[in-house]
């Protein structure tokens, strides 16, 4: 008997072992990496024209992967503190870490990147960032301080040694090939395999917004702005650390109402209620960040962002959102109301949700490349190449039909302080040549400026056709060929660019 219950048993160990190796479910990847945050107090040039400037304090914000002790990921900064609210860069990480001890470690690393403006002697935003640091690991996050140098090098007069200080937080996610998009799933099947687990539920808005100036606030000029209305375009990133609070992502620039060149990036809180079955919710939110630009004087650039959105549900996972706040720097020296508008998605990453009956991969791409606009026309230097970093998110709708989203800043061309924030749609096509090659185009449009190049009040729109290169399942070269348009400037240029493609997959369960 006691032979029959252990044969039965090894039968029935067997098929389950068999079963699930022949499950349809994608295997389920692990990538390591982590979010950071630093801040450094840049030495100004000290010369006629910047004569006893204060220090710019910069803060900022990273994604980096992990691959043993090396990583390298991307970053954006910008000023909050000094004269120069409005100045933004975007760049690559490249960085090694080595532990001394259980705790201690030693983390080295370059960032190298693009951007400028607030009138800072940025050249043409091109600059450096390597960095020392010996960090402290206190297991759910780390910090570091150390030695850094920073330099404009493209003919900017900016370049500083100074001490910084960064906050590490491990972020590590799950993801499947991105062969695996748009393939579903039941829940049964979903629960039998490795992702069997409570997915994060997360949303991402588009949306428009209107600042309406109030009280003292002014331009760089010292002219009074109240009364003007700042129309932005933008996108807002929520992600939820339980049912009801959540932290947020929030990036505007300006298309309307003033010069172009303002741009503002938050990081905040918020707390959701649910009425009505789910299908109207509230929600307070308070973030903080840097913002500037397009000669809207916010000082060092730190503003606040209190507000209410009142979303209505209007189809599957969409809600229409509307928002009613301020946005001002905290000694109210500018301030305005804010109004808005967006459409938001909801959807659960990398679980199951709570009452889920639809589990689908979608495939994410993150693009880093470097455009060349050939002979961008200016206000007021001579007409000349602009080149600038760029960075592209993808998300894919079904096989061939994506939205993108896409930040781009100056580093070449003698126009550090340009940059874009731009949105859209494009198609792509299954890949053939054995899997090597994919074709896409599409269609971007929203808010760009600053740098003298002739983009009117911001509004550009950028088509562009291009294929990526595969070189194994997450990475591909890619590269395009388009034009940029403004309305109500002179920019009016084919460009070019060529990059890298990471490229995977993620199971949104509804």
């Amino acid at each position: 008997m006691k032979k029959l219950i252990l044969l039965a048993f090894l039968i029935g160990n067997s098929l389950s072992i068999f079963s699930q190796k022949n499950s349809n479910v994608p295997e389920k990847k692990e990538q390591s990496g982590f979010f950071a945050v630093d801040f450094l107090s840049v030495e100004m040039p000290f010369n006629a024209t910047f004569l006893n400037e204060p220090n710019m304090g910069l803060t900022g914000i990273h994604y980096n992967l992990k691959f043993d002790n090396f990583y390298t990921g991307l970053g954006i900064y910008g000023s909050v503190t000094g004269k120069r609210g409005g100045l933004f860069t975007l760049g690559i990480n490249a960085g090694f870490q080595k532990y001394l001890s259980e705790r201690f470690f030693i983390d080295t690393g370059l960032h190298f990147g693009g951007g400028g403006g607030a009138g800072a002697p940025d050249g043409g935003g091109a600059f450096i960032l390597p960095h020392l640091n010996l960090g402290y690991d206190f297991k759910d996050f780390s910090l570091t301080t150390g030695y850094s140098y920073i330099n404009f090098f493209d003919g900017g007069d900016i370049t500083s040694h100074q001490i910084n200080i960064a906050l590490q937080i491990p972020m590590d996610f799950s993801y499947s090939s991105y062969k695996n998009a748009e393939s579903s799933f039941s829940s049964d099947e979903i629960k039998a395999s490795d992702w069997n687990q409570n997915g994060t539920k997360t949303s991402f808005m588009l949306h428009l917004n209107n600042l309406s100036v109030k009280g003292g606030s002014q331009d760089t000029n010292g002219l009074p702005l109240a009364g003007e209305t700042i129309r932005l375009a933008g996108f807002e990133f929520n992600s939820y650390l339980s049912d009801s609070w959540f932290f947020l992502i929030k990036a505007d620039g300006a298309y309307d109402g003033i010069p172009a060149g303002y741009m503002d990036i938050l990081l905040g809180a918020g707390y959701h209620l649910s009425l009505n079955n789910d299908r109207t919710n509230i929600l307070a939110k308070l973030a903080i960040g840097a913002g500037g630009g397009g000669g809207v004087d916010t000082q060092g650039g730190v503003l606040v962002y209190p507000d209410i959105s009142l979303e209505q549900h209007i189809s599957d996972n969409v809600y229409l959102s509307v928002n009613k706040g301020f946005l001002m720097s905290p000694n109210s020296f500018f301030k305005s109301s804010t109004l808005g508008f967006g459409l938001k998605y909801y959807t659960n990453i990398n679980g199951l949700a709570n009452t889920s009956s639809k589990n689908t991969f979608k495939e994410f791409e993150i693009i880093l490349k470097q455009d060349m606009y050939l002979n961008a026309d200016r206000d007021l230097a001579p007409t000349q190449h602009l080149h600038q970093i760029s960075m592209q998110l993808n998300f894919s709708l079904t096989k061939s039909l994506y939205v993108a989203g896409q930040t781009s800043f100056a580093n070449f061309g003698n126009a550090g302080a340009y940059a874009e924030g731009i949105v859209g749609i494009g198609l792509k096509t299954n890949s053939f040549f054995n899997e090597k090659v994919a074709l896409f185009g599409q269609v971007l449009a929203g808010a760009a400026g600053g740098g003298h190049i002739s983009t009117g009040e911001g509004l550009i729109i950028k088509p562009s056709i291009g294929g990526n290169w595969f070189l194994n399942d997450e990475l591909s070269l890619r590269g395009a060929l388009g034009y940029v348009k403004a309305y109500g400037g002179d920019l009016s240029s084919p460009f070019l660019n060529v990059g890298i493609s990471y490229r995977f997959s993620f199971l949104s369960s509804n």
